[in-house]
């Protein structure tokens, strides 16, 4: 089983990859590779970093580039991917039978609330930031970039997350089942 979270800043993605954690699954992210690149090069992992590093690792590798590092990774075990964030990654993804991919969905009040309470490095301190971050990664500029509306669009199941973390444990619960 491997499964893929696509998703807006702040939509639930983390909580969902602590719950399938939880149940065993091992987790990865599209970021970890690009720490990994990061780190070889003596940067710091920001927000801005990770960012334009994925756009770096894309234009030499190709638009799936992050996920086949990762899939080398997973060598076939079951997993949860966060930070699915180009239709390149979700074709690669695709070469292994078992994947799913999952948009993960909440209102903008909703994230922008949420982004405030967690207060993660790199998390915009007024709103008309968080607005801008969100329109500079829905659409891609060039292949190398961010497409999270050409993601979304790819998703398997759409997981709509503007509840209680209650109400999505038990989301998750229903949606583990049928997948197993």
């Amino acid at each position: 089983m491997l499964i893929g979270l696509t998703g807006r800043n702040a939509s639930g993605k983390s909580t969902i990859v602590n719950w399938f954690s939880e149940k065993g699954l091992k987790t990865a992210s599209c970021s970890d590779s690009i720490r990994t690149w990061l780190a070889e090069q003596n940067i710091e992992s920001t927000r801005d970093a990770l960012i334009e590093g994925g756009r770096e690792l894309r234009r030499q590798g190709g638009a799936g580039v992050l996920a086949e590092m990762l899939l080398q990774m997973l060598d076939g075990e079951d997993a949860v991917i966060d930070s699915i964030r180009t239709p390149g990654e979700v074709e690669a993804l695709r070469e292994r039978d078992d994947f799913i991919l999952v948009e993960v969905r909440a209102s903008s009040d909703t994230r922008w609330q949420r982004s405030q309470s967690r207060a993660r490095a790199g998390d915009p301190l007024d709103r008309e930031t968080f607005i801008k971050q969100e329109k500079a990664e829905a659409v891609a500029k060039d292949a190398a970039g961010q497409a999270l509306n050409a993601t979304a669009e790819l998703a398997d199941l759409v997981i709509l997350n503007d509840a209680t973390e209650n109400e999505l444990s038990a989301d998750l619960e229903e949606l583990f089942l049928k997948l197993k």
